[in-house]
């Protein structure tokens, strides 16, 4: 069971989104589009929000798959 399981649920909108996965938004609907990104909740007619739990999972996700690979800086150089 998730830790935060007893907090409310929290809704972002797409610049807070941008913000805290550092994407931009029409990156942000491609991987929407292919899969790989959580898919908005439509509010209303004129309002998507992204679930909060699902973005911090995402970013969650993605940190976990940079652990104990090198990083490439440029020309060559790695950071373990």
């Amino acid at each position: 069971m998730p830790e935060n399981w007893g907090e409310p649920e929290r809704f972002l909108k797409l610049p807070e989104v941008c913000r805290r996965v550092g994407l931009g938004k029409t990156m942000i609907y491609a991987m929407v589009k292919d899969g790989r990104f959580p898919k908005p909740y439509k509010l209303s007619p004129f309002m998507s929000r992204w679930s909060k739990r699902e973005i911090v999972a995402r970013i969650a996700d993605v940190k976990d798959g940079f652990e104990g690979r090198q990083r490439y800086v440029g020309e060559g150089e790695c950071i373990p």
